[in-house]
């Protein structure tokens, strides 16, 4: 009975040790991905003197929610088969502020060597038939430990603020209702997602016109008729407008 105790003890010590571990990994890929992140949003602000995020979070699940996931998938109860089915236990969400700044922080963070991609799903593209929007990336990042490198999965998802204002109002329907939504309010949330999507393009159409007014550069000065500062205006949008039809 002491040896069979002592082995359970041993066991147990040594489970507690893997679970600690994992989630430290889980902590550590997330500090990686963030400190790339971070480094991104600086150089735009410092350099380009434009920021596309205008936000991050970021979340590892909690214990409850991993296992109901290995219920649901109905994987084996082990740590080694948890780290490679699960790829969303480390998570980071990012803003932006325009949908092209989502595939372009999409590509930034892709390009990078260290940093292998496992999947892409595109819900900008291909909505989720309840109205969702985001880009869902699965990528795995280099972890350095004492005891040699890991790669550890992270879920990364990228939308604008129209999207992420929508997703977080579905989710707190949802909590309340439990899962199951009246039709109707299922119906008025794609509306809703609709909505959000025109604001979004829309926002993106005004940004364009703007940036192509500033990079032509008139200046008000150099032309002797002042209306001919208009046409030029009135020419430059005239020109999103043909761009935009095409």
């Amino acid at each position: 009975m002491l040896n069979d105790h002592k082995i359970d003890r041993e066991q147990l010590k040594k489970f507690r040790h893997e679970v600690t571990r994992c989630m430290l990994l889980y902590k550590f890929a997330l500090a990686e991905i963030t400190t790339k992140v971070n480094i991104l949003q600086e150089e735009f602000q410092l350099i380009h003197e434009y920021n596309p995020i205008e936000h991050v979070n970021t979340r590892v699940k909690s214990p409850e929610s991993i296992l109901k996931k290995v219920q649901k998938k109905k994987l084996p109860l082990s740590i080694p088969s948890i780290q490679e089915n699960i790829h969303d236990i480390s998570g980071i969400r990012i803003i932006c502020s325009f949908v092209s700044d989502i595939y372009r922080i999409a590509d930034m963070i892709q390009s990078q060597e260290d940093i292998e991609v496992i999947e892409v799903k595109d819900y900008i593209e291909n909505p989720k038939p309840n109205g969702y929007q985001s880009l869902h990336i699965i990528i795995k990042i280099p972890v350095f430990m004492t005891y040699g490198e890991e790669y550890v999965f992270v879920e990364m998802q990228i939308r604008t603020i129209a999207m992420d204002f929508w997703a977080s109002l579905e989710h707190k329907i949802y909590y309340k209702y439990n899962k199951k939504v009246p039709s109707h309010l299922t119906n008025e949330l794609k509306e809703a997602a609709e909505v959000a999507a025109n604001l979004d393009r829309k926002m993106e159409k005004l940004n364009n016109e703007v940036t192509l007014l500033k990079e032509a550069d008139v200046d008000e000065e150099t032309i002797e008729n002042p209306s001919d500062t208009l046409n030029l205006l009135y020419n430059e949008i005239k020109k999103i407008e043909l761009r935009y039809r095409q």
